[in-house]
């Protein structure tokens, strides 16, 4: 009598782990398929960078909990300005998330882009930018865009630049500079993570964006 609930324990726990075992190996197929996918899209130098009418500048918050400035923003304000001061953009168009009145990446990114020396009329705002795929997808029915530079940190470009492939948008990733090393290895699993999840949006939910609207013309 005491046999069967030590097999049927056994039988779970063979279960939990084969489980587990895919669940591992299915990120790791999807990690491998984004970064073979997009070999030869990212740039880490301007001069490289082939010239693109706009520059898809991906929103993040501008200071980090403890009111200290946010790395990763800092960076990708550098790098659009840079895209456009070496001529490789027209326009810059800024997309995140304006969740609430007190939360507003996309005027805070204009306010800095200003500041950079970018003029107001290259600058458009996308407040709709809720996710990285809502943001893609925008850019090309929103705003009107088939080709694109998109620019945030190579581990983001990387998952950017897979979405766009799959929407038919022509795209390449300009690589900010990178703030990982302050995040220990949070930043990269989380990203392992968000591109399992974007594989399950594309190919399993076909997830749309919160949010389409008006036709919006760039230029």
């Amino acid at each position: 009598m005491e046999k069967k609930p030590k097999k049927r324990s056994l039988k779970k726990t063979a279960l939990v782990l084969l489980a587990l075992s895919m669940g591992i190996v299915t990120v790791f197929i999807c990690n491998y398929i984004v970064i073979r996918s997009t070999t030869g899209k990212l740039f880490v130098s301007a001069g490289d960078t082939p010239k693109y009418k706009v520059g898809l500048l991906l929103g993040t918050s501008k200071y980090l909990k403890n009111g200290k400035i946010n790395l990763y923003y800092r960076y990708r304000i550098e790098a659009a300005q840079k895209l456009y001061e070496e001529g490789k953009i027209e326009y810059i168009l800024v997309s995140g998330d304006n969740g609430t009145v007190q939360y507003n990446e996309p005027r805070a990114f204009h306010k800095d882009l200003v500041a950079a020396g970018i003029p107001e009329d290259r600058i458009i705002l996308d407040f709709a930018g809720f996710r990285t795929l809502d943001s893609i997808v925008r850019a090309k029915k929103v705003f009107g865009q088939n080709e694109l530079i998109i620019i945030s940190q190579a581990f983001h470009n990387q998952r950017a630049v897979y979405i766009a492939q799959r929407k038919g948008i022509k795209a390449v990733g300009f690589n900010a500079q990178d703030a990982y090393h302050r995040h220990g290895l949070s930043v990269p699993f989380r990203e392992l993570l968000a591109r399992t999840m974007m594989m399950a949006d594309l190919y399993l939910l076909n997830r749309q964006p919160k949010f389409l609207g008006e036709p919006i013309e760039i230029g």
